[in-house]
């Protein structure tokens, strides 16, 4: 359990949340862990078994501060908070904006100029691990593309030139990415992305952990109060979380694909977890499904310095560290969004 920004973040199970005065107490079996003053928070982020006591959940409803209750994986479950909320307008201006296509265009450009940053990073990286790799080069030349386009970016102010330049990066990202495959070539190979349905064993396994990602950022959304359907990248289209796509465009490269990528070059996923329908879509077998899920969750607790926070955090907790960031900006308290950017 840890405070970042004005948030409190509980992670420990079996803890349980109480009001001493005017603090919030957390306990691990009847040992005090934790205790901050309720005034210097904004929320508190439960996942898990963790329990509050009735005097906490009033005292804080009574304040604005905004308790989320969330799965231990991350999935949204409730919140309490109380009959006068700044919720509702958080919501109406996240509205406002994203019928505002310059102010959509802003924020468009910085959750697209994340994803080419730690695109970028992500095949750096490659070139440099695996330099005396067949087609390395070629992810040199890639890098030196996206740079470009990184360039170009920066100056653009109209919102669908901004997603054109989001679709040339993901060509450029991923054609070099069967590169970055080192192992079982003949079982995982990348000639490009398929999606609905998956054509071959890595499009599978990349739809999977998306599709666990996107998870993952609707639940961070509900729990700062944004709606998760309403983004600004990707426009409105009934059922899909335009809003979490948005959010999980700057983990793609550095949370998603990396964990892909490991999982086939250590071998850790093989080809006999793989099966074809009959309508020619890959789907997973069930244990490769577990070992995936689990490798995901093992990614989650890994810990890196947040560029913008500079405090060390665990993966999990970036995405309601950007969901506050974005809520911030919205609220008009931070000039811009500030993507993550992995170094």
């Amino acid at each position: 359990m840890k405070k970042y920004l004005n948030i409190l973040f509980v992670t420990t199970q079996g803890a349980y949340l109480n009001k001493e005065g005017e603090s919030v107490v957390a306990s691990v079996e009847r040992e005090i862990k934790l205790r901050v003053p309720i005034h210097t928070l904004g929320g508190i982020v439960c996942f898990g078994n963790v329990m509050c006591s009735p005097f906490l959940m009033h005292h804080c409803a009574e304040n604005n501060v905004l308790i989320s209750f969330l799965s231990e994986q991350g999935r949204f479950l409730a919140r309490v908070q109380g009959p006068v909320n700044g919720n509702v307008l958080l919501r109406r201006q996240q509205y406002r904006l994203a019928d505002d296509r310059a102010a959509s265009a802003q924020i468009a450009r910085a959750v697209v100029l994340g994803k080419a940053l730690n695109a970028r990073t992500v095949l750096q990286r490659a070139a440099r691990d695996h330099e005396d790799k067949e087609g390395i080069e070629t992810v040199s030349v890639a890098v030196k593309h996206l740079s470009a386009l990184i360039g170009a970016l920066q100056d653009e102010q109209d919102l669908d030139a901004i997603r054109g330049r989001e679709g040339d990066i993901g060509r450029v990202y991923f054609s070099v990415f069967d590169h970055l495959i080192t192992t079982q070539k003949d079982a995982f190979f990348f000639k490009e992305r398929s999606r609905r349905p998956p054509m071959d064993n890595i499009n599978a396994l990349l739809s999977f952990i998306y599709t666990l990602l996107a998870h993952d950022c609707v639940g961070a959304l509900e729990a700062v109060g944004l709606d998760p359907q309403v983004g600004f990248l990707h426009r409105d289209r009934p059922g899909r979380p335009s809003l979490a796509l948005d959010l999980m465009e700057e983990f793609r490269p550095f949370f998603a694909d990396r964990l892909a990528l490991s999982l086939v070059n250590l071998r850790q996923v093989q080809e006999n977890g793989f099966k074809k329908t009959e309508s020619g879509a890959v789907e997973m077998t069930d244990d490769t499904r577990k070992t995936v899920l689990m490798a995901y969750q093992k990614r989650k607790v890994e810990e890196m310095m947040h560029p913008f926070v500079e405090e060390i955090a665990s993966l999990g907790i970036f995405f309601h560290l950007q969901a506050q960031l974005l809520a911030r900006h919205l609220r008009g308290d931070l000039d811009g969004y500030p993507p993550a950017i992995w170094k």
